[in-house]
């Protein structure tokens, strides 16, 4: 297949969500509540043995992986804004990777899930080299096969941020769900109306890891985020002056990836759905994209929710696209 075209086909059945899970927020919120089948990432158990990713910084990441036989792919799972590598979302995606026969790596970002203690700096979306740092770790252990890259929500800017910017390393593949590409439209709408419930959450559950890590000895101590802040108040008060940005402006203009999916050059999904309460899609259908960036819009789905009849579209999705974008990147055999 040439650099300059990429064509995949989308799966064959939309989601179609039951009678009580209409709406982006029910979608959304049922998305995340109704009961995980897929089992729990953890060392020692079916496979899955933990690493540590060390960063430039000194800061170090957990990653949890899982070798699979004969398995010519890797694919890695990055997790959303206070998410861990067991939010229900990896742990389905991680089923179904492993499911195709595939080796997985699961990471946590900065200070998540098993990487409690592990960092001092903070994750964000625009955390591009740590996304690249685990695909160095991954090349590394898992050399000669395919590598692709499936970022959630928050990771999902991070994962487009690298493959436009470029990184020491980038994936043969990749995957964007939901990513927030737009940041500040993203913050202006989450701050919105029945949206100001999923804010609060975010908040409360940021204001817990920065009290963790002043227990663990990390910092200090916290910037004072009140309990009303909204999430543009914790990046202005915190995200920013700890990621080396003047502000929480100047945070959401480098970090944003609207303007430069152009210049994408990996074979890449990105999926959205129109009734996403806070992520809009239209920025995307906006937004100029190269070729090799193949845009999937469902009409539901929530934010990464996709409750459907017969059960989660997006699982059906993740199993879809990781065989297209496979065929798709570059054969490790091939020497050329």
């Amino acid at each position: 297949m040439g650099r300059t075209e990429m064509l995949l086909q989308s799966p064959s059945r939309p989601c179609r969500p039951p009678f009580w899970a209409k709406g982006g927020h029910a979608q959304t919120v049922l998305g995340h509540v109704l009961p995980v089948r897929a089992p729990r990432i953890c060392a020692g158990e079916d496979g899955w043995e933990a690493h540590e990713v060390e960063l430039e910084d000194g800061d170090r990441l957990r990653v949890l992986g899982a070798e699979a036989p004969g398995a010519n792919t890797v694919v890695y799972f990055f997790h959303g804004l206070s998410g861990d590598a067991n939010a229900d979302y990896m742990r389905r995606g991680a089923r179904v990777a492993r499911s195709l026969g595939h080796a997985v790596v699961a990471a946590n970002h900065r200070g998540c899930g098993d990487g409690r203690g592990l960092a001092v700096g903070p994750y964000h979306s625009g955390c591009k080299d740590d996304v690249a740092a685990v695909l160095a770790f991954g090349r590394e252990r898992f050399p000669g096969r395919r590598h692709v890259a499936v970022g959630f929500s928050l990771s999902g800017n991070a994962l487009l941020l690298l493959l436009a910017r470029g990184g020491a390393t980038l994936p043969d593949a990749a995957v964007a769900v939901h990513p927030p590409i737009d940041l500040a439209d993203c913050a202006r709408r989450i701050a919105l109306g029945a949206n100001r419930l999923y804010e609060m959450r975010f908040v409360h559950r940021l204001r817990r890891v920065l009290a963790q890590r002043v227990e663990d000895g990390l910092l200090r101590a916290a910037p004072r985020v009140p309990r009303s802040a909204s999430l543009n108040d914790f990046d202005e008060l915190y995200t920013a002056p700890a990621g080396g940005f003047a502000d929480a402006d100047d945070y959401y203009a480098s970090c944003s990836t609207h303007e430069l999916l152009h210049t994408v050059d990996v074979p890449s999904v990105v999926i959205i759905a129109r009734d996403d309460p806070f992520v809009d899609w239209r920025m995307f259908e906006r937004a100029r994209r190269s070729a090799r960036v193949h845009l999937h819009v469902e009409d539901h789905g929530g934010h990464m929710g996709y409750v459907s009849r017969g059960g989660r579209w997006l699982d059906v999705a993740l199993e879809h696209y990781l065989t297209q974008v496979g065929a798709a990147s570059p054969d490790p055999s091939d020497p050329a």
